[in-house]
């Protein structure tokens, strides 16, 4: 019993000092909340990013392999109702798992029209999958990216939605 009761705080003094870079900003962190606004943007956010992207490729797993997938939905608190732009309730009615590769960026060149184009070379071409939960009113339809909503609920410094529900934000990095 005494060599358990040593081991313990070693534990604990472990987990508080992972704590902070492995959760991001919880509510008893606003420091560093407040310092991911106050420094040079990049590296805080693309952590972030990364660690809501894990997150998501854990969830799509889970998401995969739970028997009662209708339970496993509610145990992460994913909405099966919100309120559309007109107040009408939504309602889920489709999740959606999606493999993408991509295969090069393009973006705007300078003084021309045509984008500037540069293929990935294959080391670098990855498989990501992303989930879409659509909600449907009499009068609407929202397509909502799992990111989106896990951006939502832990809360990152700015909003990295890959799809959204139709207000043209739509950021692929």
């Amino acid at each position: 019993m005494p060599h358990d009761h040593t081991h313990h705080p070693h534990n604990h003094d472990h987990d508080h000092a992972h704590h902070n870079h492995t959760h991001g900003p919880g509510h008893n962190h606003a420091p560093d909340h407040d310092h991911l606004h106050s420094h040079v943007h990049g590296q805080s956010d693309a952590d972030h990013a990364e660690e809501l992207k894990i997150l998501s490729s854990s969830f799509v797993e889970g998401f995969r392999k739970a028997e009662d997938k209708a339970s496993y939905l509610r145990l992460a608190d994913i909405a099966f109702q919100r309120k559309g732009k007109d107040g009408l309730t939504m309602h889920l009615v489709d999740a959606k798992i999606t493999t993408n590769w991509q295969i090069g960026t393009a973006c705007p060149a300078f003084a021309t029209r045509e984008l500037a184009y540069l293929p990935f070379p294959g080391s670098m071409i990855e498989e990501r999958e992303t989930m879409t939960f659509t909600y449907v009113s009499m009068t609407e339809r929202a397509d909502i990216d799992l990111l989106s909503f896990m951006a939502e609920r832990f809360g990152t410094p700015h909003n990295h939605d890959h799809h959204n529900d139709g207000h043209g934000h739509s950021h692929h990095n």
